[in-house]
């Protein structure tokens, strides 16, 4: 069961991070001009501000697309370091199964099973 987690969802358009930890959910949302090299500061200062031990209990969810060639293999290179480097358990779904960044979506893409675990097949726009 995810119970801790990391959501990323930077596929170029209403790009967010979030973050539950202790049954508390916090969102960061990213301007329409941040680049690249944001997205990893911002993951940095996110863990750090809510002093998030990542461990194996902790689980990274990342957004497949469609989405942005470079915002989607950047993200997903991100959360694939994130896994390699602590030894977490990483989650891929697609953009289209879930309608709205809030908790209770997040939970509800969980709970019906919508995340693949390890499988990251990312999908672009043409």
């Amino acid at each position: 069961m995810i119970k801790d987690f990391l959501i990323i969802n930077f596929i170029g358009k209403e790009n967010k991070i979030g973050l539950k930890i202790n049954n508390n959910f916090y969102i960061h949302d990213f301007d329409q001009k941040t680049d690249n090299e944001q997205l990893v500061s911002s993951i940095l200062n996110m863990i750090k501000k809510h002093k998030v031990n990542l461990c194996r209990n902790f689980s990274v969810l990342v957004n497949n697309g469609p989405g942005s060639f470079s915002s989607t293999r950047v993200s997903l290179a991100v959360a694939q370091g994130i896994k390699i480097s602590k030894k977490i358990n990483l989650f891929g779904y697609k953009n289209s199964d879930l309608r709205q960044f809030n908790l209770a979506n997040i939970e509800l893409l969980i709970k019906k099973k919508l995340v693949q675990k390890n499988l990251i097949k990312p999908i672009y726009l043409s």
